[in-house]
């Protein structure tokens, strides 16, 4: 298959926005004092006198944006100092234009200590929020028993880190066990779900002898909060994993969730996985369900990509092509492929509405002694 161009991936830092909370860009600090300096330019170059001084009293406004009170005075000051030196002749026609840019100086310092208050209280909220967020879904670590492991989340509520997808690694006295999912709705709305349906499967992951057994905990779960919910209706699709000992064979469950993809050198094949319920609706109840067992080779890497992928869509209408472009992008460290693929896939489809979620599971057993 051909090669799939590289998108270079979004940068990694805040993604509100500046109008979301985020600090203001550096040509809103500057536009301030390149405005007073192109102010003074025009006035010393020009053989007349220029009537702009009123352009002076949207100096403070501006600076309201991104300084400090004091800063502001600051520059409020600079503002009426201009207007009283008599080599710019900025003080036509007389009081009035003084006056009025000494009020809106005021005004904008006052102004910007209440914002820079509300800034320092909407930080405080947001790091508690961001600790709260990372207990529920703490960072993977890069190994987990004998399988690495490669995590990465974007919620589609933008300033959030948790939305309505999930996943997790943990090793217990039954294998190495891996889940991912994605509960009814998104945002935040959805972090209770998610953070008792991790809570249940990182119990299972200790108790429950097979992985059967562990989807039907998780289906319990959701079942026991939708007895207590005014709208009984939640409901969660998810992928379930279990290495064996020697990381030669992954068994896996498939309820509601895309299935896994195996990248085996430049080939990405889709597993053909028993489909079963989503979880929530008496998966427990249902009978029983085959976990299909999948033999793995030296270099084999198992891709879980959650339906915000694969049912994103271009500007056609054209669904994500998952299978294709890991083709062309599987080469390389797999600690960046779940970053090429969301680089990837924001270029095919700029505006992702969805939570996204992708894991990529190495096995590699260490070396025998």
């Amino acid at each position: 298959m051909r090669k799939v161009p590289v998108v270079p991936p979004r940068r990694s830092g805040d993604r509100r926005g500046w109008l979301r909370g985020a600090p203001p860009p550096r040509w809103v600090r500057a536009l301030p004092l390149v405005l007073v300096a192109a102010i003074c330019a025009a006035t010393l170059i020009s053989h007349d006198p220029l009537d702009v001084g009123f352009l002076l009293g949207a100096i403070p406004p501006l600076a309201v944006l991104s300084y400090s009170p004091l800063a502001t005075a600051a520059l409020g000051g600079v503002v009426v100092a201009l207007l009283n030196i008599p080599a710019f002749q900025l003080n036509r026609p007389g009081n009035t234009d003084l006056l009025t840019i000494v009020f809106v100086s005021v005004l904008s310092v006052f102004v910007s200590f209440v914002r820079s208050r509300r800034d320092a209280q909407l930080d405080l909220e947001r790091t508690v929020a961001e600790a709260a967020q990372r207990a529920v879904a703490p960072p993977l670590p890069e190994r987990v028993g004998t399988v690495r492991c490669v995590g990465l989340y974007r919620a589609a509520q933008r300033g959030t880190l948790v939305g309505g997808d999930f996943f997790d690694v943990r090793d217990g006295p039954f294998g190495v066990r891996a889940v991912m999912g994605d509960v009814q709705g998104h945002g935040l709305t959805a972090v209770g779900t998610v953070a008792s349906l991790l809570g249940a499967f990182r119990e299972a992951v200790l108790d429950e002898p097979d992985l059967v057994s562990v989807a039907a905990r998780l289906d319990r779960r959701l079942l026991v909060d939708s007895a207590d919910a005014r709208h009984a209706e939640l409901f969660a699709t998810a992928a379930l994993l279990e290495f064996s000992a020697d990381a030669r064979e992954v068994r896996v469950v498939v309820c509601g969730n895309p299935p896994p993809l195996l990248l085996r050198g430049t080939r990405a094949m889709e597993l053909e996985v028993p489909p079963w319920t989503p979880l929530g609706l008496g998966l427990a109840d249902a009978g029983a369900i085959e976990a299909c067992t999948v033999s793995l080779r030296p270099g084999d890497r198992l891709f879980l990509a959650s339906d915000g992928v694969v049912e994103a869509r271009d500007d056609s209408g054209a669904f994500y092509p998952l299978a294709d472009r890991l083709t062309g992008l599987a080469a390389g460290e797999p600690a960046a492929l779940a970053e090429r693929v969301w680089a990837d896939l924001v270029g095919f489809c700029p505006d992702v509405d969805d939570d996204v979620t992708m894991l990529v599971l190495t096995p590699s057993p260490p070396p025998a002694r």
